[in-house]
């Protein structure tokens, strides 16, 4: 992607230069109007000038001496020693009543006849030269009196003075961008220092940017970084505690587990090497049931990619989950009731969650019921969410212990437990916005409920 720098000064400078353009365009438009126009008084004042010339009151002779005399000199003018380069361009004609020509410079154009109109006009000589013209006509003295000036040399005058203004506004325009390209360039410093202070950060370094001073326009990227590094180090520290977890408590099931694989391979009958397979097998399932755990529990964890909840059949839900574990509850010898209220419908919960919660509970229920025990499980509408619960008839909690049975791997007088179940189950009330309970019931057993809350 371009950078910002070029994008600016592209659209800056671009922007720019086209309204140079149009206003250079209109000034030129009214430049030359308004230069013409100059022009053209020009040569009226010049034509009266020459008829107040020609209006002088004298004889016959001194008129004919008068006219002799001013030719002569407009003849002998020579512009580049002591005039104008452009003197000779301008031209001046006199006629009389009859058509004769009593004074006229030697640049006149020649006419088969004088011009009958008056006032300004565009006019072509005998040469095809094309000429702008002021005719002036004195009636008291019955004269007509031609003011004229060719257009190249008018067009050459006036391009001249167009380039004399355009070549500032030219000049003006290239340091105008240079003193952009240097401010934009002063103003995006902060913006270069950020990345070259990230640039020399260490790869391994969480900490938060302090950039002092910041203009007000980064203040939200510092603080976009800020998080995200602090996102960053909280995802890095949760894997750190889950490799911890997991390298401190699989030490001990391993640990045991070759101790009954050496009493196996030690046993000297048959029975002792049927108990120490025995023992291996049930170390390995506990194991099995650890890693599960531990990669639920992962799960579990905030921003750890569980799925977008979407809108299901709650108590349909619950339903095909009790299912997949009822053969396992039997097998244990225990029953498994149902009761769903009539109100329960549709809710918006991520489907996942609900198996696992409901999992974790079960099979709690399942590891302290007495044999023969009743499970219960049921599904209740409140008014702003729903309650989920697991009764079992076994020996409840004792009050001292309830806050512990949250913490990680703390496992109540259960050898086969691995003290996650729990956890897990908090961990998910979190993310459906409720809480998890843990009550004894008063006919004894212990009820978790677990809250999910509507959205």
């Amino acid at each position: 992607m371009t950078s910002i720098r070029r994008r600016t000064l592209t659209l800056i400078i671009g922007l720019m230069l086209a309204g140079l353009g149009v206003i250079s365009a209109f000034n030129l438009h009214d430049s030359n109007h308004e230069i013409a126009e100059v022009y053209d008084a020009q040569l009226a004042q010049n034509a009266r000038l020459l008829q107040g010339v020609m209006r002088m009151p004298m004889a016959s002779k001194e008129h004919a001496e008068l006219y002799q005399a001013f030719n002569m000199t407009l003849s002998e003018a020579v512009p580049r020693v002591d005039g104008h380069p452009y003197e000779s361009k301008i031209a001046f004609q006199v006629w009389n009543r009859r058509g004769e020509i009593l004074v006229h410079t030697a640049s006149a154009p020649s006419f088969t006849a004088p011009p009958s109109n008056t006032g300004f006009s565009d006019v072509v000589d005998l040469n095809n030269r094309h000429w702008r013209a002021f005719i002036l006509e004195d009636k008291h003295n019955d004269l007509r009196i031609w003011v004229g000036e060719r257009e190249d040399v008018r067009s050459d005058l006036v391009d001249r003075i167009m380039l004399h203004t355009l070549w500032p506004n030219i000049v003006g325009s290239l340091i105008l961008a240079a003193m952009v390209w240097l401010a934009i360039g002063w103003g995006l410093k902060p913006l270069a220092d950020m990345a070259a202070t990230l640039r020399a950060r260490h790869s391994g370094s969480l900490e938060p940017l302090q950039l002092t001073p910041l203009p007000s326009e980064l203040e939200p990227m510092q603080a976009a970084l800020n998080r995200m590094l602090a996102q960053i180090q909280e995802v890095l520290g949760r894997e750190r505690r889950f490799i911890a977890d997991a390298a401190h408590e699989m030490r001990t099931p391993l640990a045991v587990l070759r101790v009954h694989a050496q009493n196996l391979l030690e046993a000297g009958t048959e029975q002792e090497r049927r108990e120490s397979l025995e023992f291996l097998i049930a170390g390995v399932d506990r194991t099995s049931r650890l890693v599960n755990q531990l990669l639920t529990m992962a799960r579990m964890e905030p921003q750890s990619g569980m799925r977008t909840p979407q809108y299901i059949d709650l108590a349909a839900t619950v339903r095909e989950s009790l299912v997949q574990l009822t053969p396992w509850l039997l097998s244990k010898g225990l029953e498994l009731i149902f009761d769903v209220s009539d109100e329960v419908n549709l809710v918006r919960v991520d489907v996942p969650a609900i198996n696992i919660a409901l999992n974790n509970l079960v099979t709690n229920a399942a590891n302290f019921s007495p044999p023969h025990g009743l499970i219960t499980v049921r599904l209740v509408k409140k008014e702003d969410h729903y309650e989920l619960s697991v009764e079992d008839e076994g020996p409840g909690i004792d009050e001292a212990e309830h806050d512990r049975l949250f913490e990680r791997f703390y496992s109540r007088k259960n050898d086969q437990g691995v003290g996650l179940g729990l956890t897990i189950v908090q961990a998910i009330a979190a993310r459906l916005g409720g809480q998890i309970r843990l009550e004894n019931r008063s006919s004894g057993g212990l009820r978790a409920t677990l809250e999910i809350w509507r959205f």
